[in-house]
């Protein structure tokens, strides 16, 4: 592929990438607000429409992230090939990752239906929603960690290379390691409350402007 072909490529991933992981978070986030395992149960059982849906949506997702790569690795690989490696397997991970947390909301889906079928228990649904709840919770993070390193990288090679707006660029080098340390906080529970969701702004302005540029304008050749 060209440079271009590989610009163009991301730019519309970056897109399609933030059109399917945002509803398939509002999906989910419909079972996990209920206050107590009791209402979140029932929630899953009214949602489990939505529930599946989310499931598709993940991993699309995922897939997402694994064809971003691709396009970034063919726009700056051969600014620094070995920076570009690293990023490209970060952002595969990020893919994988994410692809295995639909796991969790398979599971979502097989308590919130279990129930009213009978073939589970209220007592021992109520025993393992928290543990799936939390393991929901903490695979997101973990895959938006490898997300925050490989943004990061790739940034800083488009930096480089001026093959973006250098405001851009340098948008979201600064987006992305406002994430690279902000991430494990989170994960220890040292950040808390809205500042979880602020310190994702700007990285998310960043890829809102990325992805029309890469797909109209492509990038600069030197």
């Amino acid at each position: 592929m060209t440079l271009q072909a590989n610009a163009r490529l991301a730019g519309f991933t970056y897109l399609f990438y933030i059109a399917v992981a945002f509803p398939q978070m509002t999906l989910e986030s419909t079972v996990t607000k209920p206050e107590g395992i009791p209402a979140k149960l029932l929630a899953m059982a009214q949602h489990a429409g939505g529930l599946r849906l989310a499931v598709v949506l993940g991993i699309l997702a995922a897939f997402s992230a694994i064809v971003l790569a691709v396009g970034l690795f063919g726009i700056t690989r051969d600014v620094d090939r070995e920076l570009s490696v690293l990023a490209l397997s970060c952002r595969v991970g990020e893919g994988i990752l994410g692809g295995f947390g639909t796991l969790g909301t398979l599971a979502l889906l097989w308590l919130g239906t279990a129930v009213p079928a009978g073939t589970l228990d209220a007592a021992a649904a109520a025993t393992l929603a928290p543990m799936v709840l939390r393991i929901g919770a903490w695979t997101p993070l973990i895959a938006a960690a490898f997300f925050a390193v490989g943004s990061t990288l790739f940034s800083t090679l488009l930096l480089r290379s001026r093959r973006i707006p250098v405001p851009l660029a340098w948008l979201g080098v600064i987006g992305s390691a406002v994430l690279v340390a902000g991430l494990p906080l989170q994960l220890a529970a040292v950040v808390k409350g809205p500042l979880t969701q602020l310190m994702w702004l700007p990285v998310a302005a960043f890829e809102l402007v990325t992805g029309p540029w890469l797909l109209f304008k492509g990038v600069r050749v030197a």
